[in-house]
């Protein structure tokens, strides 16, 4: 079979630190090597970057992407389409590919996976996809793309969504999840015309590894852990080991859950340390519970890198919210966890979920927690239940936001407590206080800038500038949805 591999442009990078992140997208580059080893055809188009411009640009991104996408099918004629949809803000990019690619090849087998597709794969049951990955795709598109080749009806391929008529229906569910180490390592050649575009913060560029997978906790905003069971998978330490010798000295170990299992991590750190791997800069993101609890990990874990950053879900300044997220750690442990790290030498990252139902109390009780933490790289999204999470059973009802492209964090999906104005001047004002006020505080501008290398500097910049406007009340006002009548209040049956 002849296979490709389609990764779509993000939707909505004008808000959150989209521009701070745009990596490699590593999932596909898995199933591009199961397919590859299988004998198969591979082919990856990555729509953010194939135009040569920068597709994030407000104007002219549908063209672009129409263009770079005729031109991969019209040279490499599929047999076989899969299309990623890793976040619900990508559900109608996802979509319009999926209907580009029967307009263009109405024979060729479309396929859409990732996270988004496989927790909630109700919005992409259309006509024009005949198939929703809802596994892992290293397992279940080898032998989607195997029975096809064949000839043979996929209903017995397990883990899919399949297109019957004008339903669809499920196959079986496998038997178990699969190993990670069916496939070794990610086809990483598939990117290589890419590799200078995949950033994190101001590194560049950067690779993903993953050297495991899965959540064995339950917060109530999250997706993975319902969808895998709290189940947690671990590639094989040399495997890992092999994968992040390969790749350059910026690297984001992508793990759900980094650090976890202790006793396995530890073993993982003493190898790398005793074979001489060692990067410039690493991005992990983990728990504070886990961190506080653990600084003798932490210690073995250090020298890995030169520049060593963690990312942290610190979700609340407060430990009942901490508790309505289910996350089963309270402040204590966000507080022992950011003092381990500074002393340590990790840089510290962290979120904090925003609630339309605060009153201005509520900010001002994060901005003095944020205080008291010494924390300057700190982030501010919006709640926002993603559905196939609890919190999306639980509030769904409310929700008036009908574009899935604003389920991107920093959009109102419903009316806040405060009015739409005073609830942005705050959630701004969260910004102005963080290292994104360049144009307010000329040394922490510097700060970013400061040991990148000269090409890497108007790059910095430009993302820097582009942040600006989530420190604009007004820019999240344009684009919030219009106000319902009374009779639009119920949410649509798309999101139910």
């Amino acid at each position: 079979m002849r296979i490709l591999l389609v990764r779509p442009i993000a939707p909505n990078e004008r808000f959150g630190l989209g521009p701070f992140f745009r990596v490699e997208p590593l999932g596909m580059e898995y199933v591009g090597a199961a397919l590859e080893a299988r004998g198969h055809a591979v082919s990856l188009v990555d729509l953010r970057f194939s135009s040569g411009l920068d597709l994030r640009l407000d104007l002219g991104i549908r063209g672009l992407r129409e263009r770079a996408l005729d031109r991969a099918l019209d040279r490499f004629r599929p047999d076989l389409v899969g299309v990623a949809a890793a976040h619900t803000l990508e559900t109608n990019e996802a979509i319009a590919v999926a209907r580009a690619v029967k307009r263009t090849l109405p024979g060729a087998f479309v396929v859409l996976g990732g996270h988004a597709a496989a927790v909630h794969p109700a919005p992409f049951e259309i006509p024009s996809v005949d198939a929703i990955c809802c596994e892992d795709g290293e397992q279940v598109i080898p032998l989607l793309a195997d029975a096809l080749s064949e000839d043979r009806d996929p209903i017995d391929c397990p883990g899919l969504r399949l297109r019957a008529g004008d339903r669809f229906v499920s196959t079986k569910k496998s038997e178990e999840r699969v190993g990670l180490d069916l496939v070794p390592l990610p086809a990483r050649h598939l990117v290589k015309a890419y590799e200078r575009e995949f950033l994190c913060l101001n590194f560049r560029p950067v690779q993903l590894v993953e050297t495991a997978r899965g959540c064995p906790y339950r917060c109530s905003f999250c997706t993975i852990w319902r969808h895998v069971e709290r189940s947690y998978r671990c590639r094989d330490i040399a495997h890992v080991v092999k994968d992040l010798a390969s790749v350059g000295p910026h690297v984001f170990l992508v793990d759900d859950l980094f650090f976890h299992p202790i006793a396995r991590s530890r073993d993982l750190a003493r190898t790398l340390l005793s074979k001489g791997v060692h990067k410039r800069w690493a991005l992990v993101q983990t728990r504070t519970d886990l961190v506080a609890r653990h600084p003798d990990l932490l210690e073995e874990w250090r020298p890995f890198a030169h520049y060593f950053d963690i990312f942290f879900g610190f979700e609340s300044p407060t430990n009942e919210g901490l508790s309505d997220y289910s996350k089963d750690s309270g402040l204590a442990e966000t507080e022992e966890a950011v003092a381990v790290c500074k002393r340590l030498g990790f840089g510290i990252t962290g979120n904090f979920i925003i609630d339309p139902d605060w009153t201005e109390d509520d900010f001002r009780r994060l901005w003095d927690f944020i205080a008291r933490l010494g924390i300057w790289r700190a982030g501010f999204t919006i709640m926002t239940p993603l559905p196939g999470t609890p919190l999306f059973d639980r509030l769904q009802g409310r929700i008036l936001e009908r574009d899935w492209s604003r389920f991107d964090m920093h959009h109102l999906l419903w009316e806040p407590r405060l009015g739409r104005r005073r609830f942005f001047e705050l959630f701004a004002e969260c910004w102005k206080r963080t290292v994104l006020n360049a144009r307010g505080d000329r040394k922490r501008l510097f700060s970013w800038l400061r040991g990148l290398e000269w090409t890497q500097v108007p790059t910095m910049a430009r993302v820097l500038l582009r942040t600006q406007r989530m420190m604009d009340p007004e820019a999240y006002l344009r684009e919030t949805f219009a106000p319902p009548r009374p009779a639009e209040v119920d949410v649509p049956a798309r999101l139910a």
